[in-house]
């Protein structure tokens, strides 16, 4: 084992430790819908649905459903990562008016992850930061696997994100066929765009698509990413990804620079052997979490205190939240 890895582990953690404390955030993505206009690209769920759905307008999620969603986060102390939809699934006016509500929930603007638009304009304060799906971090790879998302149009959107005052932030999955060495156009492309925020996940490997057989990045090789990404910007904030059969990676990634964590089924995994591991790594990471897996408590009454069209699904998630699945 090269010992650099470990030197380079404890400087990113330094850095870490020193520029933003020692708070882990939950981050958690809200979902819109799952359709997708645009349903190529090759390791997404959303490109094996694309043919089967009819009606588009179906696979959008009740709004209540969402709006409650919120609310949950709010109570868990959790934060939203940002809000996420296929490209067509929602007009820009209807997601205008859902991240202020969402606003008037949580108290805190929104990050988007909508899709390439030409309407930010129309975005106000309740939208806090724009996401780019960047999504390959090597350009040659990105224009193969999503074929649809051109790097140009992503580009020239963070970069009218910046003139109107949003904060920038882009997504990157690892194991899609890049190497170590393309960390540096990563690197690149953060300072060329002044990203804010960087959200890595690691590759679930979807059936139905050409990745189904591919393994998931090794964690050691995930967090030489992430401690090169923290060490080139120690103020950029780092939000980092993994699945509940990867939980072991998340002690190392905090190690490696990341401010939060995310890509975790909440309700599925409440209070459950696998949220309290979550906290176990947070804490064995030498770091104090912001929000609860596991404190039933917290989980507050099975109606909204918003509005009564959000109870059923309150009392829906409050239930989900309390039976243990595993």
């Amino acid at each position: 084992m090269d010992s650099n890895i470990f030197d380079l582990i404890k400087k990113a953690n330094d850095t870490t430790l020193n520029r933003h404390g020692n708070l882990i955030t939950l981050e958690r993505a809200v979902f819109l819908s799952w359709w997708c206009d645009k349903g190529d690209c090759a390791f997404c769920y959303m490109s094996t649905q694309k043919n089967k759905i009819k009606d588009p307008t179906k696979a959008r999620r009740n709004i209540y459903n969402i709006y409650a969603e919120a609310e949950m986060c709010k109570r868990l102390d959790w934060n939203i990562e940002f809000l996420s939809g296929g490209y067509e699934s929602f007009s820009t006016q209807e997601i205008k008016e859902i991240a202020t509500t969402i606003k008037d929930i949580t108290g805190d603007g929104v990050w988007l992850n909508t899709g390439i638009t030409d309407e930010l304009g129309e975005y106000g304060s309740e939208i806090k930061g724009i996401t780019g799906a960047v999504e390959v971090a090597n350009p040659e790879i990105h224009e193969r696997v999503c074929p649809s998302k051109k790097l140009d149009d992503i580009s020239n959107m963070l970069d009218t994100a910046d003139d109107l005052g949003f904060k920038k932030a882009i997504t990157i999955i690892l194991g899609l066929g890049e190497t170590l060495e393309d960390v540096d156009y990563i690197i690149d492309y953060i300072k060329d765009h002044k990203i804010d925020r960087v959200i890595f996940y690691s590759l679930n490997p979807h059936k139905e698509t050409i990745y189904a057989n591919s393994s998931q990045p090794a964690s050691l090789y995930y967090a030489q990413v992430v401690a090169q990404v923290r060490l080139a910007f120690p103020d950029i904030e780092i939000i980092c990804g993994t699945w509940i059969d990867n939980l072991a990676n998340i002690g190392i990634l905090i190690l490696s620079g990341a401010n939060g964590i995310t890509k975790f089924p909440l309700f599925k995994m409440f209070a459950t052997k696998y949220g309290k591991r979550v906290e176990e790594e947070v804490k064995w990471a030498g770091r104090e979490l912001k929000g609860t897996f596991t404190d039933k408590s917290q989980l507050g009454p099975e109606k909204s205190e918003v509005s009564p069209d959000l109870d059923k699904f309150i009392k829906r998630y409050v239930k989900e939240s309390l039976k243990n699945k595993y």
